[in-house]
Order: C-alpha cells, then structure tokens, then sequence
C-alpha cells in the first residue's frame, strides 16, 4: 500500500487553495521560476536567483492586527555593489478591490522590520506579485494609484506626493493548459496552477484532466513525488463536490495503481475525518459560535465608533451576522482605511 502524507487534510480542508498553494512555491526554487517569467526582462536578468530563500512573512502590529503575507523570499541584485531584495508572493482565490492597499501594508511591516534590525541599510526594494484564481479573472485594482479619484490625481503636482505602488497579477482564469504546461516549472506546482485555475469549476477539472494525465504521473516520479501527489488527490477530493467525486476518482485510478491506491488511503482518512466531526461538531458548534460572535460585537463596536452611529443599518447588520470567518477578516482590515461603511463591505 502507497504510504502517504495525511496530517495536512484538517487543514486542506479548511483552506485548500492556500494549503495547495504554499505546498507548491513555498520552495525557493519553485518560487523563483514562477516570479521570474511575471517580471520584465531587464529585472529578471539583474535578479540573482540562485541566492533566493524564503522569510518569515508575518508580523503582528498594533495597527494592523494580524497581518500575513503568503510567502516571502529574499535575495541580492547583481549589481556593482551588494544589493538587497524582497520578492511577496500572495494568493487570491476572489478579487479584493483593497490588495494595493494590503500590499503597501506588507511592504510597510517588511521595511520597519528590516530597519529595526539594519538601521544603517538602504530600505531593499520590494516586489510584489498576486496569484489569481478569481472567478472571471482580476477586475479590480491593480495599483494604488487606482484606488484614488482619477480627477484628484489629475490636479498638477497632487501625483508625486502619493505614493505609487504596483502589484504583478498573474490572473490564471486566463490561462490556457498550453500556457501552463509551457511554464519552466517543474510538475507539481504546474499542477497546482492547473488544479487552482479550475478549483471553482469542478466539471473543468474532470474535463481537463486527461490532459494533465502525464504530467502527473511526472509528479509523482519525482523525489518527493508521493507526497505531492497526494496534495493533490487530497486537494482535487477536497474541492469537488459529491456528484463529480465518483468520476474523479475513477479517472485518478486509471493513471496507475499506485495512484489508486494513494486515492484510495485518502478518502478513507477523509470518511473517517467526517465521522470523527460529525461526533465532536455539537460539543464545538457552541465554542465556535461563541467565537463568531465576538468577533462581531467587536467589529460592530468598531464600525459606529469609526463612522459615528447609533446603530447599523438593517442590510450592513444582516451582512454582517451573514458573515463568514474569511469575510470578518477583510471587514477587520478594510475598517481600518476605509472611509465608509459601504467600502467596509465592497466585495
């Protein structure tokens, strides 16, 4: 029987795409190849990416709360003299009208960070790039500049006292497999790019899966090849609902038998996760409830303390008990900037 990594299927569970995501480029390696070919020529050349390694990216701050960027690396610049770098990647499963904004505030935490520990350094420059898998594609803000009122900005001199910063959006909806597989990434995470540019079309993954057939079965021929393949499995039985699992697993068990019997321990380990939390779901529905609902006295308190009300309105006060966690997490942040409540609940 294949051996198999299981430990992470809580987790999958709870928050796949980032789970998938992190499993695939959290590698320098991985990382690198994925940046690189998003970045203008010139940049890439002067990039000495041989030298990249990943950094912490979360920082707690009074302002801010707790603020996490998915995956930070570092490196130099081949230039005359020693240069520093930082390379954010981030992960996007919807669109966020706020991202230049929350990217400035990673940018911001990184550079009192690195000068509270090099206070003589130059500040190193930061590169800043999203990985979309939003539905439709990125139709939102792209710069900070975007999120300003183009007549404001239009005003001569009011431009070069804004800051200006640009995020690189590597929007996978328009993606082709062809587009994919042409990358200079190594199997697994051309897999997760595939896997998470189709995650909220289950009917998609199954269509295309024959044509990723080969490149999986690379995958799991590589050193570490039975454990990403089954972040993957794991991944693909997490994301598709129960009327396309059956046809799911039958195509995983056509690849080899080794990869049946990989599909195989993990349903099983998934059957006997759901009976475990269906017998403890009602002993920590309530510790949860409880939590949810702090969560929302608090923000509610913040929002008419922010815009100076009495109550809220009977349609902010239902989206907001309507909620979920993920949302109460972009709520928290936005209220910190926004200037309405209506800019609070943009989606």
């Amino acid at each position: 029987m294949a051996r198999c990594l299981l430990l992470g299927a809580a987790v999958m569970s709870s928050h796949p795409h980032d789970a998938l995501f992190k499993s695939a480029f959290e590698s320098p390696r991985h990382a690198a190849a994925l940046v690189r070919e998003l970045l203008p020529t010139a940049i890439g050349e002067a990039i000495s990416w041989e030298l990249l390694k990943g950094d912490s990216a979360s920082f707690v701050d009074v302002v801010l709360a707790d603020s996490h960027g998915d995956l930070l690396f570092s490196t130099w610049l081949r230039t005359g003299e020693s240069a520093f770098l930082y390379l954010l990647l981030e992960h996007q499963s919807t669109p966020d009208p706020a991202m230049p904004l929350r990217g400035l505030a990673y940018q911001i935490q990184i550079w009192k960070r690195f000068r509270k520990e090099q206070p003589a350094q130059w500040l190193p420059p930061i590169i800043a790039a999203v990985i979309s898998h939003a539905p439709g594609g990125w139709k939102t803000s792209r710069s900070l500049e975007d999120m300003f009122d183009p007549s404001v900005m239009a005003v001569p001199g009011v431009a070069a006292l804004v800051p200006q910063f640009s995020l690189i959006i590597e929007d996978l909806a328009h993606r082709t497999d062809d587009e994919l597989k042409a990358r200079s990434l190594a199997a697994f995470p051309k897999l997760a790019l595939w896997l998470l540019r189709d995650a909220h079309d289950p009917g998609r993954i199954l269509r295309s899966f024959d044509a990723w057939g080969p490149t999986m079965l690379e995958a799991k021929r590589a050193p570490s090849g039975v454990d990403d393949f089954c972040t993957l499995v794991n991944y693909m039985l997490g994301v598709v609902s129960q009327m396309y699992r059956d046809e799911l697993r039958a195509k995983i068990h056509q690849l080899d038998h080794q990869a049946k019997e990989i599909e195989m321990t993990i349903a099983e380990h998934l059957q006997q996760e759901g009976r475990v939390e269906g017998r403890v779901e009602g002993r920590v529905e309530g510790r949860v409830e409880g939590r949810v609902e702090g969560r929302v006295a608090t923000l509610r308190n913040q929002l008419l303390f922010k815009f100076k009300l009495q109550t809220l309105a009977t349609s902010d006060e239902a989206r907001l008990l309507a909620a979920t966690p993920e949302a109460l997490d972009r709520y928290a942040q936005r209220v910190l900037t926004a200037d309405s409540l209506a800019a609070v609940f943009e989606e």
